[in-house]
């Protein structure tokens, strides 16, 4: 009876009905879609994070990241290999590298980079730089004297492919060491910063130049799903000595996005509630001046013999079916918005020098968190019945000698 009643009396007044059902839409399409746009500016900080030389998992030397120098890398990989065949699961992948600060320059220019010695073939699948090549080619493992060098450094040194860039940093016996290699490769990131920062040759090339023998400084780790992270850290901590190694999550590794992560969950709730609080005024106006033009209605019902109890059930009803159908309505606008933008995203080209400072990305692409999508909907159901508890406790407060005492 009170399902028939309600969905019959939503109806009596289409018009405020329609614009109630509008202000629970409007909120619940706001909070899937904003909320799903700030967990895609997130969710890539944390894939331009990892994929940018951190990966899930970090191995260094105990000293290597405070003092990030070549004294301080890792001299014995062999034991680190052998831990990571005993923990890792089977599927995961790794690669060593060698990074050192370095000064770069050519006949025009010199600044300071970050000189990256890699495994061509193991790093092509843990990090960005086996597929951000645009100009030229990969690196091979033989390759003695290539070099791969960032668009934007390109354009600052004024050089191209086919070009020499000499590097220049300090060896392990403490002198100066410097090489000319030729640029082969010019690869494109997400982040312009990137591209100034990295440039990158074979691991044998840099061992030969810095003296090298099997040292490497740094071994990283990329899983299959990034929640195992701490759980194989700690396994990869107990095989290996705290002493002498430094084991670090990708989450120890990026601390500013692990803080923006934790900033943006409480932000997404805070702007679910300042929405249905914008929402709920409206709900309970529209719905007390419902309940205000029923005065006659509700009187004559208790004077049959309906209980105050039965009248709150009867409006909370009605509540109940405004509330459904803007949500479905509400969701299925919110989906349909984050589905228009999945595959070109939202340019802010315009705004990338800013952006960059915080790590995010040129274009912003949606992604939903179905936790979202639930505390969303609980948010406007829960609520949206709770404050409808007001007028309906109203109209059951209603006596039929008021009731005949309304015009």
């Amino acid at each position: 009876m009170y399902l028939q009643m309600g969905w019959r009396n939503i109806w009596r007044n289409p018009r405020r009905t329609i614009v109630i059902m509008t202000a629970v839409i409007i909120g619940v399409w706001a909070m899937i879609f904003l909320g799903a746009l700030m967990r895609g500016i997130s969710d890539q900080m944390v894939r331009n994070g990892i994929a940018n030389l951190t990966g899930h998992i970090q191995v260094h030397h105990a000293g290597f990241r405070k003092d990030p120098v070549i004294e301080n890398s890792i001299d014995t990989p062999e034991v680190v290999e052998v831990a990571l065949s005993k923990v890792l699961p089977r599927d995961a992948r790794w690669t060593p590298r060698v990074r050192v600060s370095a000064i770069a320059s050519n006949a025009r220019h010199s600044g300071g980079v970050t000189l990256v010695g890699i495994d061509p073939e193991r790093e092509a699948g843990i990090s960005f730089i086996g597929e951000a090549v645009t100009e030229g080619e990969y690196l091979e493992a033989d390759d003695t004297y290539g070099i791969i060098v960032g668009e934007a450094l390109a354009d600052k040194f004024e050089t191209k492919l086919g070009r020499k860039l000499v590097l220049m940093s300090q060896d392990t016996q403490g002198d100066i060491a410097s090489r000319a290699f030729r640029i082969i490769g010019i690869f494109r990131a997400e982040m312009e910063a990137t591209e100034k920062q990295f440039v990158f040759v074979t691991i044998g090339a840099v061992r030969n130049m810095l003296k090298l023998e099997n040292e490497i400084s740094e071994v990283s780790i990329l899983l299959t799903d990034y929640k195992e992270a701490d759980r194989v850290a700690d396994a990869l901590r107990e095989v290996l000595s705290s002493n002498s190694y430094d084991i670090q999550t990708w989450r120890g590794l990026l601390p500013f996005v692990t803080a923006i992560l934790k900033m943006y969950d409480w932000f997404i709730l805070l702007w679910f509630l300042i929405i249905f609080i914008a929402m709920g005024f409206g709900i309970v106006n529209t719905i007390l001046m419902a309940v205000f033009e029923r005065i006659r209605e509700f009187g004559l019902l208790k004077a049959l013999g309906m209980k105050p109890w039965w009248i709150v059930k009867e409006v909370l009803t009605e509540s109940f079916f405004i509330l459904i159908l803007g949500m479905v309505a509400g969701n299925a606008l919110g989906f349909l918005s984050i589905f228009a933008l999945a595959d070109t995203g939202i340019d802010l080209s315009a705004l990338s020098e800013g952006l960059e400072f915080a790590g995010m990305s040129r274009i912003i692409y949606p992604f939903i968190l179905i936790t979202d999508i639930i505390a969303a909907n609980l948010v406007v159901f829960v609520l949206g019945l709770l404050v409808s508890a007001y007028p309906a406790v109203k109209a059951a407060r209603f006596t039929p000698v008021r009731a005949m005492a309304q015009t």
